[in-house]
């Protein structure tokens, strides 16, 4: 029986054949630990139906997991030196495709249409290079995929602020625009030692299930993620004292107060202490004052 590529005699052995060497700029780092990789593909609840989406598969090692408990897996990878790398490693998964791509220029929509059955399960299902977390997480959220939802290594820092609750040291917009758009929970927490190279810093795995509609309704979701940045623009600050310096104009104070009253929000709480819901309140209520 052939050894799993994570295993980390495999892992030196196909870097040492391929000549590879790590590039920082790309935030390369290889898992070797089949626990994790378990977890990681447990965590997302697949079936032998099961679509998965990964980005930045490496060397295969976390997609040979995700080949044996699902259907049909696209792997994107940015880096052109891993191909004829993932050609070998992957051969015995003859359903698993990867893709030559930037994913945060990639259209997935097309990729989805192209590679997967209309209605399938999908899911997301990726260590992510640390980077590029956000950016990557909030492509995959506003881009309203019909996927499931998604499971990622990510920095331990990060997953703390995606799964956040409102008054915590890690709630911030970011925490929001991702719960909007999901429901955000750690799974588990992973140490440096299970990585090639390892990383400066701890991790964690993330599962983000999509909600069926936002987590509040708001006239303008543009403006109301605009009302999120600006009310944590300075995090020691008053809501009042952001807003009056990010968003409303020093003539329409008056009635700013008296927006903020009518909802029964203080301007003396700061950002961190508003739920979702009344963030929404805030957005729609301020929404005539401000456009």
């Amino acid at each position: 029986m052939r050894k799993d590529i994570s295993t980390p005699q495999s892992t030196k052995a196909i870097l040492e054949k391929h000549g590879f060497t790590f590039k920082k700029s790309l935030g390369q780092n290889f898992l070797i630990d089949r626990n994790i990789l378990n977890n990681i593909v447990n965590a997302a609840d697949l079936t032998e139906d099961s679509g998965v989406i990964e980005i930045g598969p490496g060397i295969g090692a976390l997609t040979e997991f995700i080949a044996r408990s699902s259907k049909k897996a696209v792997a994107f990878e940015i880096d052109q030196r891993l191909l004829p790398i993932l050609e070998e490693t992957l051969a015995p998964y003859p359903h698993v495709d990867v893709i030559h791509s930037d994913v945060l220029k990639a259209d997935i929509h097309a990729v989805i249409k192209e590679h997967f059955q209309e209605g399938q399960d999908l899911m997301v299902v990726a260590n992510l290079p640390y980077y590029v977390t956000t950016p990557i997480i909030m492509k995959l959220l506003q881009d309203k995929l019909p996927i499931r939802g998604i499971v990622c290594m990510i920095q331990k820092e990060v997953a703390d602020r995606l799964a956040a609750s409102p008054g915590t040291k890690d709630y911030n917009s970011l925490s929001i625009a991702i719960q909007y758009y999901a429901t955000a929970e750690t799974m588990i927490k992973v140490p440096k030692t299970v990585f090639v190279p390892a990383p400066n810093v701890d991790s964690s795995v993330i599962k983000l299930t999509l909600r069926k509609e936002p987590a509040v309704s708001v006239k303008d979701e543009e403006f109301f993620f605009h009302v999120v940045r600006s009310s944590f623009a300075q995090r020691r600050k008053t809501l009042w004292n952001n807003l009056t310096s990010q968003l409303v104009p020093k003539e329409k104070k008056e009635e700013l107060q008296t927006i903020l009253e009518s909802i029964d929000i203080d301007p003396k709480r700061r950002g961190e202490t508003l739920s979702i819901e009344e963030f929404g309140k805030l957005a729609d209520a301020l929404l005539p004052l401000v456009k």
